[in-house]
């Protein structure tokens, strides 16, 4: 190895004055300002809180908005394009998330264990809605109660997030992946509801005509 002496990286066997020299200007890293690391970090760190506000502010308009949607009565037929559409938009706001803060095995541990819990709060909602027939199609309907559940499996995600947050440097982790999180929990809910439908009206799901269960 080499050593430093006089501002310059001497290498044994190479002389100072050879190309592969590299000059370390002492009078350079003077004119840094004081504490300009630590300010760029903050600044790093401000950007991404800021970011995470708009995926969470995203997410609860979303949300909003399946809430809406699942307690007007609807015909149900398996077209799963929100899903898709949602789960799109999720994956890419978790990858820019994981390569800003350059995320390891641990970020990638509590997304799954945070995903387990999306199905979960699925299928608990899915057991809420009426499902009945009408003119020879399903139609379906959430209550108060699926509702309440929706509201309940977003606070359960932040909760999370903030609990694995404590201990792991992956903070803001629940925020950046909530628009994943609902479309997991959307998609779990709409196949066990078609799975119930289809039960009740043995013709495809997907001919039952217009609507949607989100």
């Amino acid at each position: 190895m080499g050593d430093i002496c006089n501002g310059q990286i001497r290498i044994p066997g190479i002389g100072t004055k050879s190309p592969v020299s590299r000059s370390l200007d002492p009078e350079l890293l003077r004119q840094l300002p004081p504490g300009a690391g630590a300010r760029a970090g903050a600044a790093n760190r401000g950007y991404m809180s800021s970011q995470s506000l708009l995926y969470l502010v995203i997410g609860v308009a979303v949300l909003g908005v399946l809430v809406y949607r699942q307690l007007r009565a609807r015909p149900v037929r398996g077209n799963q394009r929100i899903v898709l559409i949602l789960v799109i938009i999720g994956l890419v706001e978790t990858v820019q998330y994981i390569q800003k803060l350059h995320a390891g095995s641990a970020a990638v541990i509590a997304l799954v264990g945070s995903l387990v819990l999306a199905a979960l709060f699925g299928a608990a909602r899915a057991a809420t809605v009426k499902i009945w027939m009408q003119d020879g199609q399903a139609w379906v309907k959430g209550n108060l109660l699926t509702a309440a559940l929706w509201v309940v499996a977003l606070a359960a995600h932040l909760g999370y997030d903030y609990l694995i947050g404590q201990h792991k440097d992956i903070g803001d982790l629940g925020d950046a992946t909530v628009l994943l999180y609902l479309a997991v929990s959307l998609a779990v809910q709409r196949v066990i509801v078609t799975a119930r439908a289809q039960r009740m009206n043995p013709a495809p799901v997907g001919t039952m005509g217009p609507g949607s269960l989100g």
